[in-house]
């Protein structure tokens, strides 16, 4: 009941059910039948008086079985005996008196019924039996009139809740279908009126963000290439510095120029992307790995088992090789292994890179992601990077449709570790 769906057809089927219920109870008590105390006890004295004057009477001296004008027979009546409503009378002549015992007996529907009052040991009073409103379940019948209203309620509920929450239901089918570059996916702008204004704002703000993005390119670009023109000025003229000056300023024009060439690509990952492709993981991995282990970074290839994923493969290497980058600079020194975990759908490809690094104090590690991140900033003119390695990572990693974990190692260390879903079909 946590859904407003759920809290709607709650609120309308208790609501319908509470209204018809209470309804369907007052007439149920205004059109109800007579109560057996109004029907069966007058009917019960009138038997007792008969009674009482057929035992005191005197019959004709030629037939002693009539007496005060009534049949007396030694059995009660034949035919087949009615115990509920034998039961009924019984009770309504025991609440007006001294019981006699009856007997009600069924002589089917095209004949009347027969009640038998026992007068004494030897003789039964024969009298025609009318038809008495006699109760036919009324509770069982109400108890299933209820149970249809509240299926009925609860159909009715369901129907008019999601009406009611549809432009809910497409606001979040909408949100959970934003693409990698943060834009939302057009939807078409049909259906009823509400339908079709949530639609029309969502566009506009999917048109909104995706200007804003790619205005957000333009400045980033414009702004590293306007930056080169000066920064070369810059260099010519510190080739006319002296020495123990000059390279000093070389070394902070080459990390303004990577922090101007970091911050171009990850802008350019996060709105152009790559077109995706078959890629065999394993083999890209140990590419990464032995390039950069022949540059004279400690990497170490562990285990690379074969499988394949969809992504675009300079983007994916580009990833992969600021990941390995950032355990063997930070880390001292990289171990990576590639397993394939294939179940019944196409599995998963996990990527772990771990290292023998002081790893991150765990309050900062939700903030590893960030363009310029460093845990220690002290260290950034000593250790080379613009602090975009792990942002543009990330990144890619989530445009292929993976994702990237990184935690501290119980040992000491970071493992980061990078998830890809497989296509089979892109193995080769």
């Amino acid at each position: 009941m946590n859904t407003l769906r759920a809290r709607i057809i709650l609120l309308l089927a208790v609501s319908i059910i509470a209204v018809v219920g209470i309804a369907s109870f007052v007439a149920l008590l205004l059109l109800r039948e007579p109560s057996p105390a109004r029907t069966v006890e007058p009917f019960a004295r009138q038997i007792r008086l008969i009674a009482d004057l057929v035992e005191n009477g005197i019959g004709p001296a030629d037939n002693p079985g009539r007496a005060a004008d009534f049949e007396l027979h030694p059995m009660p009546a034949p035919g087949m005996s009615d115990p509920r409503g034998s039961e009924l009378l019984q009770n309504a002549m025991r609440a007006s008196g001294p019981a006699l015992p009856v007997q009600v007996t069924d002589n089917g529907p095209d004949r009347q019924s027969i009640l038998s009052v026992q007068i004494d040991p030897q003789r039964w009073l024969w009298l025609p039996m009318p038809d008495l409103p006699i109760p036919q379940g009324v509770p069982l019948a109400f108890a299933g009139w209820m149970l249809l209203l509240v299926l009925g309620a609860i159909g009715i509920a369901a129907v008019a809740a999601d009406r009611v929450v549809r432009p809910l239901a497409l606001l979040e089918g909408t949100i959970a279908r934003i693409g990698p570059d943060g834009t939302l996916p057009e939807l078409p702008e049909t259906g009823s009126a509400e339908m079709r204004t949530t639609a029309q704002t969502l566009n506009r703000l999917s048109a909104r963000l995706r200007a804003a993005m790619e205005s957000r390119m333009r400045l980033v670009a414009a702004a590293g290439h306007d930056l080169r023109t000066p920064m070369t000025r810059m260099r010519l003229r510190a080739e006319f510095l002296p020495e123990e000056e000059r390279d000093a300023w070389l070394k902070d024009l080459d990390e303004l120029d990577r922090i101007a060439d970091s911050a171009i690509r990850l802008v350019r990952e996060e709105v152009e992307g790559g077109d995706a492709e078959p890629v065999r993981l394993d083999r890209l991995v140990e590419t990464v790995s032995t390039e950069l282990a022949e540059q004279g970074l400690p990497v170490t290839l562990l285990r690379a088992e074969p499988a394949s994923v969809k992504a675009g493969p300079l983007a994916l290497k580009r990833a992969l090789r600021n990941l390995v980058i950032n355990a063997a600079t930070h880390g001292k020194g990289a171990e990576v292994t590639l397993d394939a975990a294939r179940g019944e759908g196409e599995g998963e490809a996990r990527i772990t890179i771990t290292d023998r690094g002081p790893g991150i104090p765990p309050e900062l590690l939700a903030r590893v992601f960030e363009p310029f991140f460093r845990v220690d900033p002290a260290r950034r003119q000593t250790v080379p990077g613009a602090g975009l390695g792990l942002a543009i990572a990330k990144e890619i990693v989530d445009r292929t449709g993976g994702r990237i974990e990184i935690a501290n190692r119980p040992d000491g260390g970071l493992v980061q570790t990078v998830t890809l879903p497989l296509k089979e079909d892109a193995a080769g």
